[in-house]
């Protein structure tokens, strides 16, 4: 997959990639799984109070979903509040609202507290539609801000290079580098102490009497509360969230452009939208276009996610150069509303967020604020609402009907033997499914003829995988954990690598 213009410009070299192996049962206060937006601003928080904190990562800081998000810390989250009055009402709507407004306030306290560059910038943020049969969206949207006595306004143009139909318009809303962010935040947790562990992944979570025992490939830690952070709960039955969450990718470029820059964060209603948002990248003010969005594991072609953003570039900036493209992966609650709180009645003072719906900037301070005060003995005003135990009746019926479709369309039961698949026909720098001797085989051929075999048979729950051939990985329809062509995880709630099938390469074409 490609690198984030974020990763791209930001290191962690203050950062000990080398930890010696954890020292078994060796006890702390928190550990927490995870090492993205929520779980460094969880450390952060609950360090600075004084706890003893230990931080897990299968993978790098920020190499998941916060690698590879827009940026953008706003509370406008598409055209959604005349939705959470609808399903649910509009004290919901106004408490959701007051939530995020008040996380912008906090994200921009602590980069003034700690003094990080992190290219933070206040900017008014827009939802926009350019088709005339959508403005009834916009005015009921608009309609439901002004029962909540929110002030915002309705625009008929944009500094756009295009005409729009109508807008609303969110002021002082704000944007930023979130890796740089993130690196200031961590800066801050070693001098607080805190250990973090990058390349070490969590694989289970047992009761030891008042405490937990976190088991890592590194070693054991003995903790009283966890916390994980990890994008999708890994544990694969308590809290049931992988009956009411899926995920979903979205897509990223980067442009350089003469033509003159917007000045704002705008998104359009229509699907497959478009987000728009200026950024600092190697001393140039540059474009980020993205959207696309789509189920994981849903056949996608370059033209319906990267070619389609590159294309609206080319068309209102003619001149645009590409400079990077990337992709993320959002979790989403089947009612649109994040899973933040105890991860399950099971397991009191392990704690969990999840579901950000692709806006974990201002969520991940939401889920900081809700987790450290239930460790702190303190109520949250916002806790009910995103409740991780709520249990309410789902009302948008048609993407359950499609989780669920996919998920019995994904069940394999049979187990996978060694095939010789040499004399499969498959074109180069392709991958795909095949089935010899009744037993289905994950086969990728790359670019040079090198032919790579998995059993295509997710880790998590047993779903039937499909290729991406954009990435170049095999996504489970079922819940969006993702693996590489070589079988290894790169992306939750499955944390276990694919069973690989060895290919003689003496062998290959």
């Amino acid at each position: 997959m490609n690198e984030s213009i974020w990763k791209k410009t930001t290191d962690f070299n203050t950062v000990d990639k080398n930890l010696n192996e954890i020292k078994n049962n060796k006890k702390v206060d928190i550990c927490i799984i995870g090492a993205g937006i929520t779980g460094i601003t969880c450390a952060y928080e609950l360090s600075n109070l004084g706890y003893s904190i230990k931080v897990v990562e299968k993978s790098q800081i920020c190499s998941g979903t916060t690698g590879n998000t827009t940026g953008k810390i706003t509370s406008q989250h598409d055209a959604f509040y005349d939705y959470l009055i609808n399903s649910f009402d509009i004290d919901t709507a106004k408490k959701y609202l007051e939530a995020n407004e008040r996380a912008i306030e906090q994200i921009e306290e602590r980069i003034k507290k700690e003094k990080i560059d992190c290219d933070f910038k206040r900017l008014n943020s827009y939802i926009y539609t350019t088709k005339k049969e959508e403005i009834p969206i916009l005015e009921k949207e608009y309609d439901a801000l002004e029962k909540m006595d929110f002030k915002c306004e309705y625009l008929k143009k944009l500094d756009l290079p295009f005409n729009i139909e109508g807008a609303i318009c969110f002021n002082n809303q704000a944007q930023f580098n979130p890796v740089r962010y993130i690196k200031g935040l961590v800066n801050k947790l070693l001098e607080n102490n805190v250990e973090i562990y990058e390349n070490t992944k969590a694989t289970n979570i047992e009761k030891n009497e008042d405490d937990y025992i976190v088991t890592t490939e590194k070693g054991k830690i003995q903790a009283k509360y966890v916390i994980i952070a990890s994008h999708y709960p890994f544990l694969k039955f308590k809290g049931l969230y992988s009956a009411k969450m899926y995920q979903s990718m979205s897509y990223l470029i980067a442009v350089e452009t003469k033509k003159e820059l917007p000045n704002g964060m705008y998104i359009s209603i229509s699907n497959p939208n478009i987000s728009i948002r200026t950024a600092e990248y190697e001393g140039k003010q540059i474009l980020l276009i993205g959207g696309g969005d789509h189920k994981t594991a849903k056949a996608t072609t370059y033209e319906e996610s990267y070619g389609r953003l590159e294309k609206f570039a080319k068309k209102y900036y003619p001149d645009a150069k590409i400079l990077k493209k990337w992709d993320a992966e959002d979790c989403i609650s089947l009612d649109k509303l994040p899973y933040i709180g105890q991860a399950s009645t099971f397991l009191p003072n392990v704690y969990v967020a999840t579901g950000y719906k692709k806006w974990g900037m201002t969520f991940s301070n939401v889920a900081t604020n809700i987790i450290v005060d239930s460790i702190r003995g303190i109520e949250n005003p916002y806790s009910d609402i995103f409740s991780s135990l709520r249990l309410q009746p789902v009302k948008n019926y048609e993407e359950v009907k499609n989780m669920l479709v996919d998920s019995s369309k994904g069940l394999l039961i049979d187990k996978i033997k060694e095939a010789d698949i040499l004399n499969y026909d498959l074109k180069c720098d392709t991958g795909k499914i095949i089935e010899i001797d009744g037993q289905k085989i994950g086969v990728y051929k790359s670019a040079e003829g090198q032919i790579y075999a998995i059993k295509p048979i997710c880790t998590h729950l047993g779903c039937l995988l499909n290729w991406n051939q954009i990435d170049k990985t095999w996504d489970c329809p079922c819940h969006g954990s993702r693996f590489d062509y070589l079988g290894k995880n790169i992306s939750d709630p499955a944390f276990e690598d694919l069973e690989r099938i060895e290919i003689d390469r003496d062998k290959e074409v």
